[in-house]
């Protein structure tokens, strides 16, 4: 079964990921040895400071570098952004270039504040665009939000909902994480790794917490999502 880390900030010298080739090699390295089969490449994307065009630009010879110096059998890497929401995102143009590999799929960081209908908006116009957005690391957003409305109201909407594997290794988020799951509510499982020290890969780490507060039908649930959205790039 394939195994795929759906955000990963491993591309060397994009954003605040890995900071050099080495340090992207090592990383892929440590996510084979965690079983990782896949592992979606998602560099910030921000729109206030990039155009998509020059971040694409940068992404791909970021790949290109590591391409060239890759000599061991690694995860397949498949291209993608971590977009980070902003006003008008709902009908940006070129939008869907940002989407995950050849998909119509755009991980999307929502903003760090409380909430508004408009912006559940903007992710409604993204939807009727045919883009489908995947909520990155959920669990993160829950602390800003005042009105306790909007939460459930996202939830509802037809959109994938991705958590870092780093909640369930905590005990104060670990409840809340394993209730999504439980439910159907969170889909996808993500090590968000950045770096080798403070931030590395642990999504084995996650998935057995998973199979021990849930079970192994979990995680099978999860990696056969991962692979009918990704079919096309694995």
């Amino acid at each position: 079964m394939e195994v795929i880390d759906f955000h990963s900030h491993i591309l060397p010298s994009l954003d605040d990921g890995s900071k050099d080739i080495d340090m992207s090699l090592e990383m892929l390295r440590r996510s084979k040895e965690h079983g990782i089969t896949t592992i979606v490449a998602t560099p910030h994307f921000y729109a206030d400071s990039n155009t998509i065009n020059h971040f694409l630009k940068k992404r791909k010879h970021a790949l290109e570098k590591i391409e060239n110096r890759l000599d061991f059998s690694a995860p397949a890497i498949v291209a993608g952004a971590e977009v980070c929401f902003f006003s008008g995102i709902g009908h940006a143009d070129g939008i869907d270039k940002l989407c995950i590999g050849r998909t119509k799929l755009i991980l999307l960081e929502m903003p760090f504040r409380a909430w508004s209908e408009k912006d559940l908006y903007e992710i409604e116009r993204l939807l009727n665009g045919g883009i489908t957005p995947i909520i990155a690391h959920m669990e993160r957003f829950y602390p800003f939000q005042k009105d306790k409305q909007l939460i459930p109201a996202l939830l509802d909407m037809p959109v994938l909902i991705q958590l870092n594997a780093e909640c369930l290794l905590h005990w104060k988020q670990r409840r809340q994480a394993i209730k999504l799951f439980k439910s159907g509510q969170a889909h996808l499982l993500g090590s968000d790794c950045h770096n080798l020290t403070d931030r590395p890969q642990n999504l084995l780490e996650g998935r057995k917490v998973l199979e021990k507060k849930i079970g192994q039908q979990c995680l099978n649930q999860i990696d056969q999502l991962g692979v009918s959205l990704l079919r096309e790039d694995i």
